[in-house]
């Protein structure tokens, strides 16, 4: 028995000798790991680079991310960003393009989803026309939280409803949705909690609205739809469109129009146009953002 009791010591000291001379993942080579974790998402690829320092070392390679950006992300730069520093690695460019940066004064913003590296771009309701915005008897613009860029613009009534947009992009090449980010009443917080006037809404249950998408080489699409559902913002689809050249930019026009002037609509929160990658719009479908349109 006493040989039997000093045998098993003797076999946990070399199990131990082993276990801690055996390699782990922190004695891979750096290259290899950085072949890896180039198959996961960025969030992914960010949360392995806390594991050890291999993983820390591979998550800056500069070959993982150029495949994370676009393929005209060099454009995408100029056009956003400006002047980067020459050694800026890859992985700091990404998060700069991940960031939303405005451009032209401020009307527009433009950032890569942070999963997906896809292009997103936003225009703001001042970035827009809009029939009668400087008349206060229709349109006022108001502040919130509740928008990216801080102020939204609301309609008390009016009778011929008309709102166009433009926008010309170096977007990748893929598959684009249009969307008109709207929302019925007139949201604010008391107490802390949000609540929704809907004293204003009037209208937009008698005509539907009509949406139309055109482009610079000639794609065209149109939908109409009701507006309903006070109190919550809604993604409202107008159409898509496709980029097949990405090293020239895509000029992109748009609106949303209610012309019947047999009645008059109002108590409507306009917000911005938003143009994502189309398998976004199953997103919005998930979280119950999203209303689609009728094709026309």
């Amino acid at each position: 028995m006493g040989a039997n009791f000093s045998a098993l010591f003797i076999d946990q000291d070399r199990l131990s000798s082993f276990s801690s001379s055996s390699p782990g993942l922190g004695d891979l080579p750096e290259s290899c790991v950085a072949s890896i974790i180039g198959f996961l998402d960025p969030p992914e690829i960010c949360k392995l680079a806390k594991l050890n320092r291999a993983f820390r070392g591979a998550s800056w390679a500069d070959f993982v991310w150029e495949s994370k950006l676009p393929p005209n992300y060099e454009i995408l730069v100029d056009k956003i960003l400006g002047y980067v520093p020459e050694k800026l690695g890859k992985r700091d460019i990404y998060t700069r393009l991940c960031t939303a940066n405005t451009f032209d004064g401020g009307t527009k913003k433009v950032w890569l989803d942070k999963s997906t590296g896809g292009v997103c771009l936003s225009i703001s309701s001042k970035g827009l026309r809009i029939t009668g915005i400087d008349d206060r008897r229709y349109w006022n613009h108001i502040p919130t939280e509740e928008s990216r860029f801080c102020s939204i613009a609301y309609l008390q009534q009016i009778w011929w409803f008309e709102v166009d947009g433009e926008v010309e992009f170096p977007f990748p090449a893929g598959t684009y949705s249009v969307f008109f980010r709207l929302h019925l009443g007139r949201g604010s917080r008391r107490f802390g909690r949000r609540i929704c006037n809907p004293e204003h809404v009037h209208g937009w249950d008698i005509k539907p609205v009509r949406f139309q998408l055109w482009t610079s080489d000639g794609q065209y699409a149109t939908s109409q739809c009701t507006l309903s559902d006070p109190g919550e913002w809604f993604h409202y689809h107008v159409g898509d469109f496709n980029v097949d050249n990405s090293s020239s930019p895509t000029k992109i026009r748009l609106s949303m129009t209610q012309i019947d002037c047999t009645h008059t609509k109002g108590g409507l929160c306009l917000d911005s146009v938003a143009i994502y990658p189309s398998k976004f719009r199953e997103r919005l479908r998930h979280k119950g953002f999203l209303k689609c349109a009728k094709p026309m």
